[in-house]
Parts: structure tokens; C-alpha cells; sequence
């Protein structure tokens, strides 16, 4: 199949410990300063270890453009809901899936790209990829978009992002190599504990206070606090003069060499 080349565990103040790089030997977390003043996260020396290797965690033109990810491991009931939100508001996605989430709801993996969204590769086992071959991660990357492909109407995957945000400079090559594009994420929240909901006003106020232009924002779908809040979020941004785009459309940007730049 031919290719186009390209969670969190917080602290009141870092994600996976951002000073602390190393979670085992050769291997990163991926994390960040988080900031409340509408500003870009301060990612260290990950922004050049992303820059040289063609990966992506924010747009940095200084539009005012978000970009939606969620990751699905598995299915809590609430995707549904989720798109039918994304229907409504004209809003893309992608989805970041495993292949337990593939086998167990495609027909919503059908829906998601019959409704315009990017189905993207968050491996078929979610192996942590430092610990693994590459023969494996490569086994792991194209098992999943075979599983994608026989359900649905995409046949190729072009965005991958790495089980626990854990990756080094050894499987972002690899990535490359299999025409994968890494994508991680500028904003995030405490959202994937099923049984720590924190109410829908929780996800809506801690998206609000991170916001920043270019957020490629992750969320998880199995959060009833993030279907719930996912519609008022989106209207709210577009009040504040966001507009929604896929990372395709961030993708053509900057091979257009259109503003984006690390």
C-alpha cells in the first residue's frame, strides 16, 4: 500500500514529565509545558527531534484553526454521539484506532469515513514501539489499515500516533520509512478514566482554558464528559473565531509552504 510520508499522565503543570524525557532507556514521553495563556505549549527539545523527522503537533502559522483527534481503543458507547455532533457542526476528525476497536465496531469505522473523517493508525495491538522491532512495529502499523481497509472505504492510512505517546528517533524514522506521518497533540485533558468523569462543564472549561491557534487537540471518545461537552466546545470555538480543519488540510499547507514552520 503506498503511503504519504509525515494519554497523558498530567501533573498540575507537565505532561509525562516534561524535564524528565526519558520514560526507559531510548525512549520519550511525549509531553509539554501546559499553558493557559492562549499560547502555544512550550514542547522543549521535542520541537526539533518532530522538525527533523516530519511530524506534527501543532500548526504554528498563527491562524486560528483547530484540528480535532480522538483516540479509540475501545468502544464506550458514546462515538455516536460524538459524530453525530461533528454531522451537525460540519467539523472534521480523525480517530486514532487499535485493532480491538476495528474488529469490535466497524460499522462505525465505516460511518467515520463515510462522513469525511480520517481514520488514523494507533497501531493494531497499541505495543509501546521503543520496546518492539521494527519488522514488529511495521507487522502492528499495516495489520491495522488492513483491518481499516476491509471496513470501510479508506484503503490507506497516513497518520500514525504511537501507543502512550512513547516514541524515540528510531521509530519516527521507522515511520517514515513506511510512509507514516507521526501526529501528537498540543492540548489534551484528564479524560480517558471511565470511572473518573468529572461532568461535561470539566471538559468544555479545561478545553476553553487551553486553547490556542493551531491546537491539534486530543480526546478520548470512551469520555461521556467529552460527548457531552463536545457540541457547546465547538460552538463556543467558532464564537471565538476558530474554524475546524482536518490534518490533511494541515498537511497540504505546509507542503504548499504556506506560514506553519517549527
Amino acid at each position: 500500500m503506498k503511503k504519504i510520508t509525515f494519554i497523558v499522565i498530567t501533573t498540575s503543570i507537565f505532561f509525562l514529565a516534561f524535564f524528565n524525557l526519558s520514560t526507559e532507556a531510548g525512549a520519550y514521553g511525549w509531553g509539554y509545558k501546559k499553558n493557559v495563556n492562549h499560547e502555544a505549549p512550550d514542547v522543549g527539545k521535542y520541537s526539533e527531534i518532530l522538525k527533523e523527522n516530519g511530524a506534527y503537533y501543532i500548526d504554528h502559522s498563527g491562524e486560528k484553526t483547530v484540528y480535532l483527534t480522538f483516540d479509540n481503543g475501545y468502544e464506550q458507547g458514546f462515538t455516536s454521539e460524538i459524530l453525530d455532533v461533528l454531522k451537525k457542526e460540519k467539523v472534521p476528525a480523525t480517530f486514532f484506532v487499535t485493532g480491538h476497536y476495528v474488529n469490535s465496531a466497524p460499522e462505525l469505522i465505516n460511518r467515520m469515513v463515510d462522513e469525511g473523517h480520517i481514520i488514523g493508525n494507533h497501531s493494531y495491538h497499541h505495543p509501546d514501539f521503543t520496546t518492539v522491532n521494527q519488522a514488529v512495529m511495521k507487522r502492528e502499523l499495516e495489520t491495522l489499515e488492513r483491518a481499516v481497509a476491509k471496513v470501510s472505504n479508506q484503503k490507506d492510512i497516513k497518520y500514525v500516533r504511537p501507543p502512550k505517546g512513547t516514541f524515540n528517533q528510531q521509530t519516527l524514522e521507522w515511520a517514515n520509512e513506511l510512509g507514516y506521518i507521526h501526529v501528537f497533540w498540543s492540548l489534551a485533558i484528564i479524560d480517558w478514566n471511565t470511572k473518573a468523569q468529572k461532568g461535561w462543564q470539566y471538559a468544555h472549561e479545561q478545553v476553553m482554558k487551553q486553547i490556542h491557534p493551531g491546537a491539534i487537540i486530543l480526546l478520548h471518545a470512551v469520555s461521556e464528559d467529552n460527548a457531552k461537552a463536545l457540541e457547546k466546545i465547538i460552538q463556543d470555538l467558532k464564537k471565538e473565531g476558530y474554524t475546524f480543519k482536518s490534518l490533511d488540510d494541515l498537511v497540504l499547507k505546509d507542503k504548499l509552504q504556506l506560514p506553519l514552520g517549527f
